[in-house]
C-alpha cells in the first residue's frame, strides 16, 4: 500500500510508471466536470471511476480486496477514513464477486489500521491490501472519489 498526496514533495518519479501516471492524472484533471461513472484510459487495462459517496460508520461498511486490478483511490472532495490491513487469507468471506467484478467482501477483518484521507490524498491498494473505503470522520459526509484501476499485469 502507498499513501500520499498530490501535494507531497516526494519525487513521484520513484513510483512505478503506471502509479506515477495515475498521480499525474490526478494533478492535472478537474474532476468536478465529470459525471459519476466509468471512463476508459487504456481500454480495460486502465480506467477510472468517478463516485459520489456518503461516508458511513465503520460498522456499515465492508472490507474488500481485488485480485486483477490495483486500486489507486484519490479523494477529490471531502474527508474520509479508509481501513487497511494485509490479507492473511484467513478472513471470513461475506460475498465473492471476484470472477464477475473483481471484488470480494470480508465479514470481519481483525487488526485494521485507519488512514485519515483529506482532499488531494491518494492510496494505492495492491491485491494483498484489504481496504475499507468511505468510512466517516466526525459524522457522515458526501465525498467525491476517483478510483483509478490498473490491471496487475501492467506493474510487471
Amino acid at each position: 500500500m502507498i499513501y500520499s498526496s498530490i501535494h507531497s514533495t516526494f519525487d513521484i518519479q520513484k513510483y512505478p510508471k503506471v502509479i506515477k501516471d495515475a498521480v499525474e492524472f490526478f494533478k492535472k484533471t478537474d474532476f468536478k466536470e465529470f459525471e459519476e461513472g466509468e471512463y476508459e484510459i487504456a481500454g480495460k487495462d486502465i480506467f477510472f471511476q468517478v463516485k459520489d459517496i456518503m461516508t458511513l460508520p465503520v460498522s456499515q461498511t465492508r472490507a474488500e480486496i481485488h485480485r486483477k486490478y490495483i486500486d489507486v483511490q484519490f479523494l477529490y472532495r471531502g474527508k474520509e477514513s479508509i481501513g487497511v490491513v494485509d490479507d492473511t487469507g484467513l478472513n471470513e468471506v461475506d460475498e465473492d464477486f471476484l470472477e464477475e467484478r473483481d471484488i470480494l467482501f470480508y465479514k470481519n477483518v481483525p487488526d485494521e489500521t485507519f488512514i485519515t484521507m483529506n482532499e488531494g490524498d491518494f492510496c494505492v491498494f495492491f491485491p494483498s491490501d484489504v481496504h475499507r473505503p468511505a468510512c466517516e470522520r466526525n459524522g457522515k459526509s458526501m465525498i467525491r472519489k476517483i478510483v483509478y484501476k490498473i490491471h496487475v499485469n501492467l506493474l510487471q
